[in-house]
Protein backbone atom coordinates (compact mmCIF):
# COMPACT_ATOMS: atom_id res chain seq x y z
CA UNK A 1 0.00 0.00 0.00
CA UNK A 2 1.43 3.38 -1.00
CA UNK A 3 1.82 5.59 2.06
CA UNK A 4 0.78 9.22 1.62
CA UNK A 5 1.99 12.01 3.85
CA UNK A 6 -1.26 13.92 3.28
CA UNK A 7 -2.98 14.63 6.62
CA UNK A 8 -0.51 12.34 8.35
CA UNK A 9 -1.99 12.21 11.85
CA UNK A 10 -3.04 15.82 11.29
CA UNK A 11 -6.24 17.77 10.73
CA UNK A 12 -9.22 16.14 9.05
CA UNK A 13 -12.23 18.13 7.87
CA UNK A 14 -15.52 16.20 8.17
CA UNK A 15 -19.02 17.62 7.66
CA UNK A 16 -21.33 15.80 10.08
CA UNK A 17 -24.27 18.00 9.06
CA UNK A 18 -24.39 16.35 5.64
CA UNK A 19 -24.04 12.81 6.92
CA UNK A 20 -27.74 12.41 7.76
CA UNK A 21 -29.49 11.56 10.98
CA UNK A 22 -28.88 8.78 13.45
CA UNK A 23 -26.37 8.03 16.19
CA UNK A 24 -23.24 10.16 16.22
CA UNK A 25 -20.87 7.27 15.54
CA UNK A 26 -22.92 6.42 12.42
CA UNK A 27 -22.68 10.01 11.18
CA UNK A 28 -18.91 10.02 11.75
CA UNK A 29 -18.65 6.74 9.87
CA UNK A 30 -20.70 8.00 6.91
CA UNK A 31 -18.72 11.27 6.73
CA UNK A 32 -15.42 9.38 6.72
CA UNK A 33 -16.62 6.87 4.14
CA UNK A 34 -17.86 9.69 1.90
CA UNK A 35 -14.52 11.51 2.14
CA UNK A 36 -12.62 8.34 1.28
CA UNK A 37 -14.86 7.44 -1.67
CA UNK A 38 -14.65 11.00 -3.02
CA UNK A 39 -10.86 10.77 -3.00
CA UNK A 40 -10.40 13.60 -0.48
CA UNK A 41 -8.44 11.19 1.71
CA UNK A 42 -5.91 9.22 -0.31
CA UNK A 43 -5.08 5.58 0.17
CA UNK A 44 -2.33 5.20 2.76
CA UNK A 45 -3.20 8.42 4.60
CA UNK A 46 -2.88 8.15 8.39
CA UNK A 47 -6.02 9.32 10.16
CA UNK A 48 -5.83 11.47 13.30
CA UNK A 49 -5.77 9.66 16.66
CA UNK A 50 -9.29 9.05 17.93
CA UNK A 51 -8.81 11.40 20.86
CA UNK A 52 -7.70 14.25 18.56
CA UNK A 53 -10.52 13.74 16.05
CA UNK A 54 -13.10 13.54 18.85
CA UNK A 55 -11.88 16.86 20.23
CA UNK A 56 -12.02 18.44 16.75
CA UNK A 57 -15.56 17.16 16.15
CA UNK A 58 -16.79 17.93 19.66
CA UNK A 59 -17.93 14.36 20.31
CA UNK A 60 -16.95 11.47 22.53
CA UNK A 61 -13.88 9.41 21.77
CA UNK A 62 -16.12 6.27 21.73
CA UNK A 63 -18.02 7.64 18.71
CA UNK A 64 -14.77 7.95 16.76
CA UNK A 65 -13.31 4.59 17.77
CA UNK A 66 -16.62 2.91 16.92
CA UNK A 67 -16.65 4.59 13.48
CA UNK A 68 -13.03 3.57 12.86
CA UNK A 69 -13.82 -0.03 13.86
CA UNK A 70 -16.79 -0.30 11.53
CA UNK A 71 -14.82 1.09 8.59
CA UNK A 72 -12.00 -1.35 9.30
CA UNK A 73 -14.57 -4.16 9.13
CA UNK A 74 -15.89 -2.80 5.81
CA UNK A 75 -12.37 -2.65 4.33
CA UNK A 76 -12.07 1.14 4.12
CA UNK A 77 -9.47 1.43 6.89
CA UNK A 78 -6.57 -0.66 8.13
CA UNK A 79 -5.54 -0.76 11.79
CA UNK A 80 -2.24 -2.18 12.97
CA UNK A 81 -1.02 -2.49 16.53
CA UNK A 82 1.39 0.31 17.39
CA UNK A 83 0.65 2.22 14.19
CA UNK A 84 -1.86 4.79 12.97
CA UNK A 85 -5.16 3.83 11.40
CA UNK A 86 -4.71 4.28 7.65
CA UNK A 87 -6.97 4.46 4.63
CA UNK A 88 -6.98 1.17 2.77
CA UNK A 89 -9.69 1.64 0.13
CA UNK A 90 -8.97 3.44 -3.12
CA UNK A 91 -11.42 4.58 -5.79
CA UNK A 92 -8.94 3.64 -8.53
CA UNK A 93 -10.51 1.43 -11.18
CA UNK A 94 -9.19 -1.98 -12.11
CA UNK A 95 -7.98 -0.59 -15.42
CA UNK A 96 -5.47 1.52 -13.51
CA UNK A 97 -3.75 -1.55 -12.09
CA UNK A 98 -0.31 -1.96 -13.61
CA UNK A 99 -0.48 1.37 -15.40
CA UNK A 100 2.73 3.35 -14.82
CA UNK A 101 2.30 6.62 -12.99
CA UNK A 102 2.50 9.72 -15.13
CA UNK A 103 5.68 11.69 -14.65
CA UNK A 104 8.44 13.57 -16.41
CA UNK A 105 10.39 11.88 -19.13
CA UNK A 106 13.55 10.19 -17.83
CA UNK A 107 16.62 12.40 -17.93
CA UNK A 108 19.24 11.61 -20.53
CA UNK A 109 22.25 9.81 -19.14
CA UNK A 110 24.61 12.13 -21.02
CA UNK A 111 23.66 15.81 -21.06
CA UNK A 112 25.33 17.83 -23.83
CA UNK A 113 22.49 20.34 -24.10
CA UNK A 114 23.39 23.98 -23.40
CA UNK A 115 21.95 26.12 -20.64
CA UNK A 116 23.05 24.54 -17.37
CA UNK A 117 26.13 24.82 -15.16
CA UNK A 118 27.59 21.84 -13.31
CA UNK A 119 24.75 21.07 -10.90
CA UNK A 120 26.97 18.52 -9.16
CA UNK A 121 29.29 21.35 -8.12
CA UNK A 122 26.62 23.43 -6.38
CA UNK A 123 28.19 24.56 -3.07
CA UNK A 124 25.65 22.82 -0.86
CA UNK A 125 27.45 23.24 2.45
CA UNK A 126 28.46 26.82 1.80
CA UNK A 127 24.93 27.77 0.77
CA UNK A 128 23.36 25.89 3.69
CA UNK A 129 25.73 27.63 6.11
CA UNK A 130 24.84 31.00 4.63
CA UNK A 131 21.10 30.37 4.90
CA UNK A 132 21.48 29.01 8.44
CA UNK A 133 23.45 32.07 9.49
CA UNK A 134 20.76 34.41 8.15
CA UNK A 135 17.97 32.48 9.89
CA UNK A 136 19.91 32.58 13.15
CA UNK A 137 21.20 36.14 13.06
CA UNK A 138 18.84 38.25 10.94
CA UNK A 139 16.74 40.81 12.79
CA UNK A 140 13.08 39.87 13.16
CA UNK A 141 12.20 42.77 10.84
CA UNK A 142 13.85 40.87 7.96
CA UNK A 143 11.05 38.28 8.05
CA UNK A 144 8.46 40.71 6.71
CA UNK A 145 7.61 41.48 3.09
CA UNK A 146 10.69 42.10 0.90
CA UNK A 147 11.54 45.71 0.06
CA UNK A 148 10.70 46.89 -3.45
CA UNK A 149 13.56 46.21 -5.84
CA UNK A 150 15.28 43.72 -3.57
CA UNK A 151 17.04 43.74 -0.24
CA UNK A 152 19.19 46.88 0.19
CA UNK A 153 22.19 44.88 1.41
CA UNK A 154 22.23 42.67 -1.68
CA UNK A 155 21.71 45.62 -4.01
CA UNK A 156 24.64 47.43 -2.40
CA UNK A 157 26.95 44.42 -2.63
CA UNK A 158 25.90 43.69 -6.22
CA UNK A 159 26.69 47.26 -7.26
CA UNK A 160 30.19 46.88 -5.83
CA UNK A 161 30.75 43.41 -7.24
CA UNK A 162 29.61 44.34 -10.75
CA UNK A 163 31.79 47.44 -10.69
CA UNK A 164 34.99 45.55 -9.93
CA UNK A 165 34.28 42.36 -11.94
CA UNK A 166 32.35 43.64 -14.97
CA UNK A 167 33.13 47.36 -15.20
CA UNK A 168 29.48 48.23 -14.49
CA UNK A 169 28.75 51.79 -13.32
CA UNK A 170 25.67 51.91 -11.12
CA UNK A 171 24.29 52.91 -7.74
CA UNK A 172 22.64 50.36 -5.41
CA UNK A 173 19.23 51.98 -5.86
CA UNK A 174 19.40 51.25 -9.61
CA UNK A 175 19.95 47.51 -9.10
CA UNK A 176 16.66 45.59 -9.13
CA UNK A 177 16.63 42.00 -7.87
CA UNK A 178 14.52 39.62 -9.97
CA UNK A 179 14.14 35.88 -10.50
CA UNK A 180 16.15 35.37 -13.70
CA UNK A 181 17.26 37.01 -16.93
CA UNK A 182 13.99 35.85 -18.47
CA UNK A 183 12.07 37.52 -15.65
CA UNK A 184 14.15 40.69 -16.00
CA UNK A 185 13.54 40.92 -19.74
CA UNK A 186 9.82 40.34 -19.18
CA UNK A 187 9.72 43.22 -16.68
CA UNK A 188 11.66 45.48 -19.01
CA UNK A 189 9.32 44.70 -21.89
CA UNK A 190 6.40 45.94 -19.79
CA UNK A 191 8.28 49.15 -19.12
CA UNK A 192 9.08 49.52 -22.83
CA UNK A 193 5.43 49.10 -23.76
CA UNK A 194 4.44 51.73 -21.21
CA UNK A 195 6.80 54.13 -23.03
CA UNK A 196 5.35 53.39 -26.45
CA UNK A 197 8.14 51.09 -27.69
CA UNK A 198 6.58 48.24 -29.67
CA UNK A 199 9.54 46.21 -31.00
CA UNK A 200 12.87 44.83 -29.78
CA UNK A 201 15.76 43.82 -32.01
CA UNK A 202 16.95 40.27 -31.23
CA UNK A 203 20.14 38.52 -32.24
CA UNK A 204 19.69 36.04 -35.09
CA UNK A 205 20.42 33.31 -34.10
CA UNK A 206 19.72 33.82 -30.42
CA UNK A 207 18.21 32.43 -27.25
CA UNK A 208 14.72 31.28 -28.23
CA UNK A 209 13.15 31.78 -24.81
CA UNK A 210 13.90 35.49 -24.74
CA UNK A 211 12.24 35.98 -28.12
CA UNK A 212 9.19 34.20 -26.75
CA UNK A 213 9.15 36.43 -23.66
CA UNK A 214 9.30 39.55 -25.83
CA UNK A 215 6.44 38.31 -28.00
CA UNK A 216 4.37 37.29 -24.98
CA UNK A 217 4.77 40.82 -23.60
CA UNK A 218 3.11 42.20 -26.73
CA UNK A 219 6.27 43.44 -28.45
CA UNK A 220 7.61 42.34 -31.82
CA UNK A 221 10.99 40.56 -31.82
CA UNK A 222 12.91 41.81 -34.87
CA UNK A 223 15.75 39.52 -36.07
CA UNK A 224 19.17 41.20 -36.38
CA UNK A 225 22.03 39.21 -37.90
CA UNK A 226 25.06 38.01 -35.92
CA UNK A 227 28.40 37.18 -37.54
CA UNK A 228 31.97 36.66 -36.37
CA UNK A 229 32.12 40.17 -34.92
CA UNK A 230 28.88 39.88 -32.95
CA UNK A 231 25.67 41.79 -33.59
CA UNK A 232 25.57 43.42 -37.05
CA UNK A 233 24.91 46.93 -35.78
CA UNK A 234 24.69 48.39 -39.28
CA UNK A 235 21.51 46.36 -39.83
CA UNK A 236 19.74 48.40 -37.15
CA UNK A 237 19.65 51.39 -39.50
CA UNK A 238 17.44 49.36 -41.82
CA UNK A 239 14.77 48.98 -39.12
CA UNK A 240 12.99 52.35 -38.94
CA UNK A 241 11.19 52.91 -35.66
CA UNK A 242 13.26 50.35 -33.78
CA UNK A 243 14.46 51.83 -30.46
CA UNK A 244 15.43 48.78 -28.39
CA UNK A 245 17.78 45.88 -29.04
CA UNK A 246 18.66 42.80 -26.98
CA UNK A 247 22.22 41.53 -27.29
CA UNK A 248 24.80 39.40 -25.47
CA UNK A 249 28.03 41.24 -26.30
CA UNK A 250 30.41 39.41 -23.92
CA UNK A 251 29.58 35.92 -25.21
CA UNK A 252 26.80 35.56 -27.75
CA UNK A 253 24.52 32.56 -27.63
CA UNK A 254 24.73 30.28 -29.52
CA UNK A 255 27.61 31.33 -31.80
CA UNK A 256 29.97 32.28 -28.95
CA UNK A 257 31.17 35.50 -30.60
CA UNK A 258 32.24 38.69 -28.81
CA UNK A 259 30.99 42.10 -29.94
CA UNK A 260 34.07 43.80 -31.39
CA UNK A 261 35.07 47.26 -30.07
CA UNK A 262 34.02 49.26 -33.14
CA UNK A 263 30.55 47.70 -33.04
CA UNK A 264 30.24 48.44 -29.32
CA UNK A 265 30.78 52.10 -30.04
CA UNK A 266 28.44 51.97 -33.05
CA UNK A 267 25.73 50.29 -30.97
CA UNK A 268 25.78 53.04 -28.36
CA UNK A 269 25.85 55.70 -31.06
CA UNK A 270 22.72 54.13 -32.60
CA UNK A 271 20.96 54.14 -29.22
CA UNK A 272 21.69 57.86 -28.79
CA UNK A 273 20.51 58.74 -32.30
CA UNK A 274 17.15 57.00 -31.95
CA UNK A 275 16.72 57.82 -28.23
CA UNK A 276 16.73 54.09 -27.63
CA UNK A 277 17.98 51.53 -25.15
CA UNK A 278 20.34 48.55 -25.31
CA UNK A 279 19.30 45.46 -23.34
CA UNK A 280 22.54 43.69 -22.43
CA UNK A 281 22.34 40.00 -21.52
CA UNK A 282 25.63 39.42 -19.67
CA UNK A 283 25.58 35.78 -20.70
CA UNK A 284 28.43 33.50 -19.54
CA UNK A 285 30.71 36.49 -18.98
CA UNK A 286 32.50 34.84 -16.02
CA UNK A 287 33.80 31.85 -17.96
CA UNK A 288 36.59 32.70 -20.38
CA UNK A 289 39.60 30.51 -21.16
CA UNK A 290 41.58 31.65 -24.18
CA UNK A 291 40.97 35.40 -24.08
CA UNK A 292 41.02 38.26 -21.65
CA UNK A 293 37.78 39.26 -19.90
CA UNK A 294 35.60 41.75 -21.75
CA UNK A 295 33.87 44.46 -19.73
CA UNK A 296 30.14 45.02 -19.94
CA UNK A 297 28.90 47.53 -22.52
CA UNK A 298 26.88 49.15 -19.72
CA UNK A 299 30.03 50.76 -18.33
CA UNK A 300 30.54 52.67 -21.59
CA UNK A 301 27.18 54.45 -21.34
CA UNK A 302 25.13 53.70 -18.19
CA UNK A 303 22.38 56.05 -19.40
CA UNK A 304 21.57 53.90 -22.48
CA UNK A 305 22.13 50.31 -21.35
CA UNK A 306 20.06 47.98 -19.16
CA UNK A 307 22.08 44.97 -17.99
CA UNK A 308 20.61 41.57 -17.04
CA UNK A 309 22.31 38.76 -15.14
CA UNK A 310 21.40 35.79 -12.92
CA UNK A 311 22.86 32.90 -10.96
CA UNK A 312 21.43 30.36 -13.42
CA UNK A 313 24.77 29.75 -15.15
CA UNK A 314 27.07 30.34 -12.19
CA UNK A 315 25.36 28.52 -9.30
CA UNK A 316 21.96 27.08 -10.21
CA UNK A 317 18.68 28.16 -11.83
CA UNK A 318 16.89 26.58 -8.86
CA UNK A 319 17.87 29.57 -6.69
CA UNK A 320 15.78 31.93 -8.81
CA UNK A 321 17.99 34.98 -8.25
CA UNK A 322 18.85 37.53 -10.93
CA UNK A 323 19.24 41.28 -11.26
CA UNK A 324 18.62 44.21 -13.54
CA UNK A 325 20.97 47.20 -13.68
CA UNK A 326 19.15 50.10 -15.32
CA UNK A 327 19.52 53.87 -15.71
CA UNK A 328 17.56 55.74 -13.00
CA UNK A 329 14.75 56.70 -15.39
CA UNK A 330 14.27 53.09 -16.45
CA UNK A 331 14.48 51.80 -12.87
CA UNK A 332 11.54 54.03 -11.99
CA UNK A 333 9.61 52.81 -15.03
CA UNK A 334 10.41 49.19 -14.18
CA UNK A 335 8.88 49.61 -10.75
CA UNK A 336 5.83 51.46 -12.07
CA UNK A 337 5.21 48.91 -14.82
CA UNK A 338 5.42 45.88 -12.51
CA UNK A 339 4.17 46.82 -9.07
CA UNK A 340 3.35 43.21 -8.10
CA UNK A 341 6.52 41.53 -9.38
CA UNK A 342 7.61 38.53 -7.33
CA UNK A 343 11.03 38.51 -5.73
CA UNK A 344 13.38 35.78 -4.53
CA UNK A 345 12.95 35.06 -0.85
CA UNK A 346 14.62 37.53 1.49
CA UNK A 347 16.58 34.72 3.17
CA UNK A 348 17.99 33.60 -0.18
CA UNK A 349 18.88 37.17 -1.06
CA UNK A 350 20.68 37.55 2.26
CA UNK A 351 22.44 34.20 1.82
CA UNK A 352 23.77 35.26 -1.58
CA UNK A 353 24.77 38.62 -0.12
CA UNK A 354 26.77 36.75 2.52
CA UNK A 355 28.58 34.76 -0.20
CA UNK A 356 29.41 37.98 -2.03
CA UNK A 357 30.66 39.68 1.10
CA UNK A 358 32.80 36.76 2.28
CA UNK A 359 34.37 36.12 -1.12
CA UNK A 360 32.72 32.70 -1.29
CA UNK A 361 31.05 33.52 -4.60
CA UNK A 362 34.37 34.57 -6.19
CA UNK A 363 36.02 31.37 -4.98
CA UNK A 364 33.18 29.32 -6.44
CA UNK A 365 33.57 31.05 -9.82
CA UNK A 366 37.34 30.48 -9.88
CA UNK A 367 36.87 26.80 -9.08
CA UNK A 368 34.21 26.43 -11.78
CA UNK A 369 36.29 28.29 -14.34
CA UNK A 370 39.18 25.87 -13.85
CA UNK A 371 36.90 22.85 -13.99
CA UNK A 372 35.11 24.01 -17.13
CA UNK A 373 38.35 24.78 -18.92
CA UNK A 374 39.66 21.27 -18.34
CA UNK A 375 36.33 19.81 -19.39
CA UNK A 376 36.26 21.92 -22.54
CA UNK A 377 39.78 20.82 -23.45
CA UNK A 378 38.84 17.17 -22.97
CA UNK A 379 35.68 17.56 -25.06
CA UNK A 380 37.45 19.35 -27.90
CA UNK A 381 40.14 16.66 -27.97
CA UNK A 382 37.57 13.85 -27.95
CA UNK A 383 35.65 15.48 -30.81
CA UNK A 384 38.85 15.90 -32.83
CA UNK A 385 39.71 12.22 -32.35
CA UNK A 386 36.29 10.70 -33.02
CA UNK A 387 34.81 13.28 -35.44
CA UNK A 388 37.83 14.68 -37.30
CA UNK A 389 35.70 16.01 -40.16
CA UNK A 390 33.50 18.18 -37.93
CA UNK A 391 35.16 21.47 -36.91
CA UNK A 392 34.27 23.26 -33.68
CA UNK A 393 33.93 26.98 -32.92
CA UNK A 394 32.99 29.26 -30.04
CA UNK A 395 35.34 27.50 -27.65
CA UNK A 396 37.13 30.50 -26.12
CA UNK A 397 34.57 31.09 -23.38
CA UNK A 398 31.27 30.00 -21.90
CA UNK A 399 29.75 26.57 -21.33
CA UNK A 400 29.04 25.44 -24.88
CA UNK A 401 30.57 25.15 -28.33
CA UNK A 402 29.38 24.74 -31.92
CA UNK A 403 30.03 21.47 -33.77
CA UNK A 404 29.69 21.92 -37.53
CA UNK A 405 28.27 18.91 -39.37
CA UNK A 406 28.99 17.67 -42.89
CA UNK A 407 26.50 18.84 -45.52
CA UNK A 408 25.10 15.33 -46.00
CA UNK A 409 24.12 14.98 -42.32
CA UNK A 410 20.63 15.97 -41.15
CA UNK A 411 21.13 17.82 -37.85
CA UNK A 412 17.53 17.25 -36.73
CA UNK A 413 17.96 13.53 -37.34
CA UNK A 414 21.15 13.58 -35.27
CA UNK A 415 19.24 15.09 -32.33
CA UNK A 416 16.63 12.31 -32.57
CA UNK A 417 19.24 9.57 -32.92
CA UNK A 418 21.19 10.96 -29.96
CA UNK A 419 18.03 11.04 -27.85
CA UNK A 420 17.49 7.36 -28.60
CA UNK A 421 20.97 6.79 -27.16
CA UNK A 422 20.18 8.73 -23.95
CA UNK A 423 22.25 11.68 -25.15
CA UNK A 424 20.95 15.26 -25.18
CA UNK A 425 22.22 17.64 -27.87
CA UNK A 426 20.71 20.76 -29.47
CA UNK A 427 20.21 21.60 -33.13
CA UNK A 428 21.80 24.93 -34.06
CA UNK A 429 18.96 25.62 -36.48
CA UNK A 430 16.49 25.62 -33.58
CA UNK A 431 17.87 28.97 -32.38
CA UNK A 432 17.08 30.77 -35.62
CA UNK A 433 13.95 32.88 -35.96
CA UNK A 434 14.01 32.78 -39.77
CA UNK A 435 14.50 30.09 -42.40
CA UNK A 436 17.01 32.24 -44.27
CA UNK A 437 20.21 30.83 -42.79
CA UNK A 438 22.96 28.43 -43.72
CA UNK A 439 23.89 27.24 -40.22
CA UNK A 440 24.27 23.50 -40.05
CA UNK A 441 25.46 21.97 -36.82
CA UNK A 442 24.91 21.23 -33.15
CA UNK A 443 25.19 23.27 -29.98
CA UNK A 444 26.99 21.17 -27.38
CA UNK A 445 26.92 22.26 -23.75
CA UNK A 446 29.48 20.78 -21.38
CA UNK A 447 28.52 22.53 -18.15
CA UNK A 448 26.31 19.74 -16.76
CA UNK A 449 28.17 16.73 -18.16
CA UNK A 450 30.14 14.57 -15.74
CA UNK A 451 33.85 14.46 -16.58
CA UNK A 452 33.92 10.66 -16.63
CA UNK A 453 31.15 10.63 -19.25
CA UNK A 454 32.79 12.84 -21.87
CA UNK A 455 34.33 10.16 -24.06
CA UNK A 456 31.27 7.92 -23.93
CA UNK A 457 29.03 10.88 -24.81
CA UNK A 458 31.18 11.68 -27.86
CA UNK A 459 31.18 8.03 -28.89
CA UNK A 460 27.37 7.98 -28.83
CA UNK A 461 27.30 11.25 -30.73
CA UNK A 462 29.51 9.75 -33.43
CA UNK A 463 27.08 6.84 -33.73
CA UNK A 464 24.11 9.21 -33.96
CA UNK A 465 25.82 11.20 -36.72
CA UNK A 466 26.72 8.02 -38.57
CA UNK A 467 23.08 6.91 -38.71
CA UNK A 468 21.83 10.33 -39.91
CA UNK A 469 23.49 10.60 -43.30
Amino acid sequence: MRVSQTNLAGDLLLDLERSGDGPLHERVKRALRSAIRAGRIEVGTALPPSRQLAADLGCSRWAVTEAYGQLVAEGYLEARSGSATRVRWSNATDTDVGRPAAGPAPAARFDLAPGLPDLRAFPRRRWADAVRAQVSNAAFTEFGYPPAGGHPRLRRLLAGYLGRSRGVATAPQDVTVCASVTDGVRRMCRALRAEGITAVGCEEPGWTRLREVIRAAGLEPVPVRVDGGGLCVDDLAGQPGLRAVLTAPAHQFPLGTVLVPERRAALLDWARRVDGVVLEDDYDAEFRYDRRPVAAVQGMDPSRVVLFKSLSKTLSPALGIGWIVAPPRWTQRLHRADLVAAQPSVLDQLAFAALLESGGYDRQLRSCRQRYRLRRDTLVQALAEQLPGAPVSGVAAGLHLILRLPADVDSAAVVRAADARSLRVADLAAYHATEDHADHGLVLGYGNLADNGLHEAVRRLREAIGTSR
